[in-house]
């Protein structure tokens, strides 16, 4: 064996027979690999184990948040003051009890503070590889060397012969080379709950997908039943396990429309800033022509570069998501990255899984359909209390042949199992094998009684290739012949599948008690019935069986299942959930278009998309297997066009979110299934199912749904948007407070002699930071929580190329900015005048500063109220439906007095104390904010309605 050469990572294994797949690995089924060989294998191969490739280090996460350009700014600000600092000392210009290197200390706490929110925030690492790793199996059973032994499953190699057995996981990729009564669940793959029964003896087409190769085993999946022998094929990220894992390393995260707009923003404000301290520097030499004045300059840009950055933005906009993500999960939505609150506002399409989330995914059957009648069935889930009823009169279906053969078929062509558990009915298995079960449950015809009156003794598994499954029943005893009017045969095969492939197989027709030869004009008629169904989006699925004297190979399933007595047509529904309706007419009012993606007929897809009104009569329907013809380009101009794809596989979604982001929609995407993986990764907003989805698929979502419910996005959208609008708003107060600090600094160079003479401009680098962080922090914090306005979800999406000052809110920034400066400096120019004149009892002629200063705060307290709304006046606001706001507007004001009057924080900001008037003229011009935005509100209100 060794010398043994790689084969093609492509080799299609499924389509090989077990002599030819042992021979291109170069194997044995008796002994396996040798020990030597199997060591060799490892070198060659690798060990079985995911790799994790690309990603940045906690370093490099770290080092990325001092590149923010606010924050380089901010450092060389800290910096500069720091340098201004050590040579005052040097030259002893410190005032007395002033405190050096208090501005650079403050500026560089507040950029480790920044630093450190958004390292926290970037390093919750991508865990989706991590959950792959978790699904192999530690410990595996092989052969080497002709003996049974136990290794780790990292150390497996392709060739080498893996026992498997109930209860395990299987560790790599396998060709089966045996398998008794062998059954693996491979949900955490494909996103099927039902087991699937694995074949030896078969080979399947080439492009059979992974769910429909039954003669394969892959890693992660688990054995539930049976035991087999199988050889490994494909080890660490060779496994199907493997390609997702590296289709989900190979999906860049893009920047959230939020991310993209605070860099827009810092980039506005960083150039500005750097605009102002060259105008300031440069301008003041200039001017004066006193290079001696450099000093002075550069503590005035200082203080007005800091008065730019809103230092407290970042985590004030962190907060805020946070406080989104606890009112999300109020309304079942468990949001995993804060970006994504914001991203679900913005949200334009929302791609969504039908069974479960638009459905109830409680499959109940609606009537049964033979060539002579269609009783219907009464009762909803699956408790089996309800009746038959044909032309509205009760039946006893166990009475009449054809109705008791048919719902004998429902019951023993079935793998699942219904049974009550604390007084309520469940179903352990396939959905809708649970609604015949119920269905044929109603009729008295139980499974338990049934299956030890006749015992399968083989079968021929259903795969979506064949779209069909069999089942052999033994009946020794001869009770079909007195039970059912069936032939007088030991065994019976039973056979339900799509309603076209059974049908095409049948020869006889059950008619009464009677078998007869089928006619065309039949074969029609029940082609038309099964159309006629599928297009009312019920679920359809056609029965047969056929009396065998003997218990056919396992190998002849195609001679088997032909010859059949068509019995007749089964429908059922899964129902739509009743709130999904009313969530998708929000959705179109909001301007969001719902899309439906599912692996049902486009028929069945088709009208439950148009019953909740997802889709138009006439609207275009994609299958999957048109999708797959297309390329990437003719697939990006259908999508807009396109609200339903239907028998598409998981892996079709990467590519539809892929063409609606190239087409510059912001896409949601469902998904439970491993596979499911990639396509939630790289929408914008991935939406994993909390109930049924794996480890994986959340791992990779920005979003959980912990109802699995669509109405659930729609709620969570809504919330979005509030937390957008939230953002806006405090963004608007914080910059237009800042737009207010930086012109009246500005104003005192030229109006304020001393400020010229020597750079002590009325606001200092700490006393900025203070505003920045208090005064203005807490009350935005406040505004972070303000309610829904009315109309959130009555206007469309933000369009993700939206600038952040778009709508108004630059020019509302500039304008209230002016206005704030005005009554800032008007007041300054006051004081200054004041405090000269008036200097009796030792208080300190630079007060007017603390006036200043003073004025500003209070005068955003004002500006904090009347932006709780953008149209309606404070008085006509709930005071109550925001009692923080109130709470952070007091609780700031006390604060920002104990800065004037406790005298360690007076010295230690450098601010002084004001006689009572001179604070009542900080209130009172302070006032004149609030008043001059409540006077545009009803200026706007005024001038609209004379439009109208």
């Amino acid at each position: 064996m060794s010398g043994h050469s790689l084969p093609s990572p492509n080799t299609a294994w499924h389509t090989l027979d077990t002599v030819g797949s042992l021979a291109t690995l170069n194997s044995d089924r008796t002994t396996g690999l040798s020990e030597q060989e199997a060591a060799t294998r490892l070198e060659q191969y690798g060990t079985n184990e995911l790799e994790e490739s690309g990603g940045r280090s906690s370093w490099e996460i770290l080092i990325d948040q001092f590149k923010n350009v606010m924050l380089l700014m901010l450092i060389g600000v800290a910096l500069v003051s720091g340098i201004l600092d050590i040579i005052a000392l040097t030259q002893g210009n410190l005032k007395p009890g002033e405190v050096p290197f208090k501005d650079t200390i403050a500026i560089l706490a507040i950029v480790v503070l920044n630093g450190a929110l958004g390292y926290i925030q970037e390093s919750r690492a991508e865990q989706a590889l991590a959950a792959l790793k978790q699904l192999s199996s530690p410990r595996v059973r092989v052969l080497r060397g002709g003996r049974v032994s136990e290794v780790d499953s990292k150390y497996l190699v392709p060739g080498d012969v893996m026992l498997v057995e109930a209860g395990t996981q299987v560790s790599a990729d396998g060709r089966i080379l045996e398998a008794a009564n062998l059954q693996i669940r491979e949900a955490a793959l494909t996103g099927e709950a039902e087991a699937v029964s694995k074949n030896a003896n078969i080979t399947v087409k080439e492009d059979a997908m992974p769910a429909d190769r039954i003669n394969m085993t892959y890693q992660g999946t688990e054995v539930v039943n049976g035991r087999g022998t199988v050889l490994v094929t494909g080890t660490g990220m060779r496994t199907e396990l493997g390609k997702i894992a590296a289709q989900i390393q190979g999906v860049e995260s893009e920047p959230t429309p939020l991310q993209r707009r605070m860099d827009q923003l810092s980039q506005a404000l960083v150039t500005g800033a750097l605009i102002l301290v060259a105008i300031v520097v440069v301008g003041g030499l200039l001017i004066s022509r006193n290079f001696g004045l450099l000093q002075n300059l550069l503590q005035t840009s200082l203080s007005m570069a800091v008065a730019v950055v809103p230092e407290g933005l970042p985590a004030v906009i962190t907060v805020t998501l946070a406080i989104g993500t606890q009112r999300m999960v109020r309304r079942n939505a468990l949001i995993r990255k804060l970006p994504a609150v914001e991203t679900l506002g913005s949200v334009t399409t929302i791609c969504s899984d039908k069974t479960g989330t638009l459905t109830q995914n409680k499959m109940v059957v609606q009537s049964l359909h033979t060539i002579s009648a269609s009783p219907k069935i009464t009762g909803q889930g699956y408790a089996p209390d309800g009746e038959f009823l044909l032309d509205g009169t009760k039946i006893i279906p166990a009475e009449q042949p054809e109705f008791r053969a048919l719902l004998l078929a429902c019951t023993v062509c079935n793998d699942s199992i219904l049974q009550q558990e604390a007084g309520e009915w469940i179903i352990l298995g396939d959905p809708t094998e649970g609604a015949l079960l119920t269905a044929a449950a109603k009729a008295g015809l139980e499974r338990d009684q049934w299956n030890s009156k006749l015992p399968r003794v083989a079968e021929f598994p259903f795969s979506s290739d064949r779209k069909r499954m069999s089942v052999i029943v033994e009946d020794a005893a001869g009770l079909l012949q007195s039970e059912t009017d069936f032939l007088a045969t030991p065994y019976l095969m039973f056979t339900k599948g799509s309603p076209e492939i059974v049908l095409e197989r049948c020869q006889q027709i059950q008619v009464g008690d009677q078998v007869e030869p089928i006619t065309q004009v039949q074969r029609s008629q029940i082609l038309e019935r099964n159309n006629e169904l599928a297009g009312n989006g019920l679920r359809v699925l056609g029965f047969a069986y056929k009396p065998l004297q003997g218990v056919p190979s396992e190998t002849d399933e195609e001679g088997a299942e032909q010859d059949l007595v068509w019995l007749g047509l089964v429908d059922m529904l899964d129902a739509p959930r009743p709130e999904v309706r009313e969530a998708v007419k929000r959705c179109r009012t909001a301007g969001i278009r719902p899309v439906m993606i599912t692996g049902d007929h486009q028929l069945t897809a088709s009208a439950i998309a148009q019953d909740l009104g997802i889709a138009k009569p006439g609207d275009e329907v994609l299958i999957g297997r048109e999708l797959e013809a297309m390329s990437q380009q003719e697939l990006e101009s259908h999508v807009d066009r396109v609200s339903v794809y239907a028998r598409v596989a998981p892996e079709h979604k990467l590519r539809i979110v892929q063409a609606l982001q190239k087409t510059g929609q912001i896409a949601a995407m469902t998904g439970d299934g491993v596979n499911d993986a990639p396509a939630l990764k790289q929408a914008d907003i991935g939406i994993a199912m909390g109930i049924t989805g794996t480890d994986v698929s959340k791992e990779a979502s920005d979003m959980v749904l912990l109802d699995d419910n669509f109405a659930t996005i729609v709620s969570a959208t809504e919330e979005g948007r509030v937390v957008y609008t939230n953002i806006r708003r405090f963004i608007k107060y914080i910059l237009g407070s800042n737009i207010g600090e930086v012109i009246t600094i500005a104003a005192s160079v030229v109006l304020i002699p001393a400020v010229a003479a020597t750079g002590s401009v009325p606001l200092t680098p700490l006393q900025i930071l203070w505003m920045n962080l208090v005064t203005d922090g807490l009350p935005a914090l406040a505004l972070a929580v303000e309610p829904a306005e009315p109309n959130v979800m009555n206007r469309p999406p933000n369009h993700p190329g939206e600038s952040i000052f778009a709508r108004g809110l630059g020019a509302y920034m500039i304008r209230i900015g002016i206005i704030l400066a005005i009554l800032s400096v008007a007041t300054m120019v006051w004081a200054y005048d004041w405090t000269t004149k008036n200097t009796a009892g030792g208080l300190d002629p630079d007060r007017w500063k603390t006036i200043v200063f003073t004025t500003l705060c209070l005068a955003q307290m004002g500006h904090a109220i009347a932006i709780r709304s953008n149209s309606r006046l404070t008085i006509e606001l709930n005071p109550f439906t925001n009692l923080y706001v109130w709470g952070a507007v007091v609780l700031t004001s006390i604060l920002q007095l104990a800065l004037v009057y406790v005298e360690p924080l007076r010295r230690f900001f450098g601010t002084h104390y004001l006689p009572f008037d001179e604070l009542m003229v900080c209130v009172g011009v302070s006032a004149l904010m609030f008043v001059w935005i409540e006077m545009e509100k009803l200026f706007i209100r005024f001038y609209f309605s004379k439009k109208r």
